[in-house]
């Protein structure tokens, strides 16, 4: 889905941001459109919650493209179960997706949703601890009964014992209504009661004035062979619809304007991380001239980026599902020495099992991107949930001294071009390197502004033609080894090229001619020269926003960027200077980090995990950075941070 903007203005500057963005208040206006009122709002946080069997993820995916086409600025946070069919009806089988939309530039989900869509007592227990009081709830009556609240915990029915009675509850019996909207169609029950996630779409698409045709076709087209469904699917959105224009309980609809304010103009589209990050591989392999090679395992939530590069053969990208992670990353090595930008895809539990070959292709010098789609751990852990704490194994889950960048992405759209610039680095130095996304930004989506094909750096690389070493009798050789003097990377010699013959292999080899080398002084140089070939990376310097002077730095990584950035808007809104900086390189560091911590009393690093930069921080540069941890497997809430930011002010 794509979208034009085409006001050349852009984004706000921060002050009117603050004043704009994450605090406003809803109801910034009214106005009236026939017998029913419609309120202006500058933004809406709605989360639909259910089963893991009623369609959530569709739902909300659906409600998602429709804002995107809309032209509102949008941030969203999928969460489901790990099973692939958790148990009906209980709490750990509850699974939502909550979006942020606005007619100006937010970073986050948000904190708590002003609409919830609850779709049995399950959905409603596991989330009405988020929903502030005033809230609209939107309630499933029909899964109310006895048993599946008793499956909860519910003594009464909180739609009668009171409990409810802060919010504005909006009691529809949806299940119900969708089968009787869809009597002329001749489906079981259960088959028609499938189609209640539509129709629920359908009512929130008339709550928020969005577009329906482009839902329509996507219906149609998903089940192309199956047109009875097809049209079932249509007609219970289409109910959902007319439900809200006709009912007495729905008195008022909203309207959230397009942010053409917050985007510069150009082309955008909705994009998910993983998505992203698969266009991002795919732009780098095209940059490069290389044919694109992905050897992987599947592994939640690192799967999509394999199923979405298997689409894309025209590209010249091949795609090997592999039998384990082992052989994933093992095929995507060979495909390194033969000539190809290899790629392999994971997370955290498979890169442990990755980490040898890993160490070989450091060995080796040969250009290899790592991807790991954190999650919560250890071990199997929370497949689904998100989590930053493997950064420590990136740097260090190998044995000996085996040094490898690391590149993390701060946002969905962020992927693309941090996928850019992890192949850069290791197609420039020969290394292998680390992408560390996680399942926050993976799943999540956002608006991103597709780049003009001149836009993109160029990543073309020479391979090694012929000798590039004379012996002293005057006979010419090749060197594996002979290191450029710039960026220290060796020669990368394609497989059969004439004269270019070398060996390989895990074993330590002579500096310049490749040959096994056991000397005690060979490997200190060598393994002194791997660490200088990293150290000395060019990455860029990085960047300080402080317009206050602050005394305390909150410095971040990864997706930490939108909680951060927006609790960062509150804090100045109410008087409260700090500074922040962010940092997409972990290794090496930017040159300039040590100077940049110098000046600041206090530093504060928020991370999902229990303190892993804040560690590196303090080893590195002897400074008393400060750790605000959270391994919940949710993203930071920007109030709750920015409680915990003001905190370490005042100290």
């Amino acid at each position: 889905m794509t979208s034009q903007v085409s006001s050349p203005a852009g984004q706000a500057d921060e002050a009117d941001e603050a004043l704009a963005g994450e605090q406003r208040a809803l109801g910034a206006g009214h106005a009236s459109s026939g017998d029913k009122e419609v309120r202006r709002l500058d933004r809406v946080i709605i989360r639909f919650a259910g089963d893991s069997g009623d369609g959530m993820q569709l739902t909300g995916d659906r409600f998602t493209s429709e804002t995107a086409s809309f032209g509102n600025d949008l941030s969203t946070l999928p969460n489901f179960p790990a099973e692939i069919r958790a148990p009906a009806g209980t709490l750990p089988g509850v699974s939502s997706f909550q979006l942020h939309f606005a007619d100006h530039d937010i970073l986050t989900p948000g904190d708590a949703p002003n609409v919830l869509v609850a779709m049995n007592p399950a959905a409603l227990k596991a989330n009405i601890a988020d929903v502030p009081r005033g809230a609209e709830i939107i309630v499933n009556t029909d899964e109310f009964t006895k048993r599946p609240m008793a499956k909860v915990g519910y003594d009464s029915n909180p739609l009668e014992d009171g409990s409810l009675d802060g919010y504005s509850v909006h009691p529809v019996p949806l299940t119900t209504l969708t089968i009787e909207a869809l009597k002329e169609f001749g489906l079981s029950r259960k088959e028609a009661e499938r189609s209640k996630n539509m129709f629920a779409l359908g009512l929130l698409s008339w709550m928020y004035h969005r577009p329906t045709e482009n839902t329509e076709a996507f219906l149609r087209a998903k089940f192309a062979k199956k047109p009875q469904i097809a049209e079932a699917n249509v007609a219970a959105f289409r109910a959902g619809w007319n439900f809200g224009e006709t009912t007495e309980d729905f008195a008022v609809s909203y309207e959230v304007a397009p942010a053409t304010r917050a985007f510069p103009a150009g082309t955008y589209r909705n994009i998910s991380g993983n998505l992203a990050l698969s266009y991002g591989l795919i732009a780098a392999s095209r940059q490069a001239d290389l044919p694109l090679y992905l050897g992987s395992y599947p592994i939640t939530p690192a799967s999509d980026i394999l199923h979405e590069l298997s689409k894309h053969k025209n590209f010249g990208v091949r795609t090997f599902q592999a039998e384990d992670e082992i052989a994933g990353i093992g095929a995507a090595l060979g495909a390194a020495f033969g000539g190809s930008l290899a790629v392999t895809t994971t997370s955290g539990p498979g890169v442990a099992l990755k980490s040898e070959t890993i160490g070989l292709a450091v060995s080796l010098e040969l250009p290899l991107v790592i991807v790991d789609i954190q999650r919560g751990g250890p071990s199997t852990g929370l497949p689904t949930k998100t989590e930053q704490a493997d950064l420590l194994q990136a740097m260090y889950g190998r044995n000996g001294e085996a040094p490898v960048p690391v590149v993390a992405p701060r946002t969905p759209a962020d992927c693309f071009d941090a996928a850019l610039d992890a192949a850069r680095i290791a197609l420039t130095y020969r290394t292998p390197v680390f992408l560390l996304s996680d399942g926050y930004l993976a799943n999540g989506s956002e608006p991103w502004k597709i780049p003009e094909p001149d836009e993109l750096p160029d990543l073309r690389v020479q391979f090694a033609a012929g000798p590039n070493h004379t012996l002293a009798d005057g006979t010419e050789v090749f060197w594996p080894y002979k290191r450029d003097e710039q960026t220290l990377a060796r020669p990368w010699a394609v497989p059969g090229t004439p004269g270019l013959e070398h060996r390989i292999g895990g074993i330590e080899k002579q500096d310049g001619t490749g040959n096994i080398s056991y000397d005690p002084a060979n490997h200190d140089h060598m393994v002194r020269t791997r660490q200088a070939k990293i150290d000395n990376i060019a990455v860029p310097d990085a960047e300080v926003d402080d317009p206050d002077g602050a005394r305390t730095l909150v410095l971040g990584w990864g997706s930490t960027y939108g909680p951060i950035t927006a609790a960062v808007r509150r804090l100045r809104t109410e008087g409260h200077p700090i500074a922040r900086a962010h940092l997409r390189h972990l290794n090496p560091f930017p040159a300039n980090l040590g100077e940049v911590l110098a000046r600041y009393e206090k530093v504060v690093v928020p991370e999902m995990n229990l303190g892993q930069l804040a560690t590196l921080i303090r080893a590195k540069y002897l400074v008393d950075a400060r750790s605000h941890t959270q391994v919940n497997g949710m993203p930071f809430k920007a109030e709750q941070l920015a409680t915990a930011l003001k905190e370490a002010i005042d100290a």
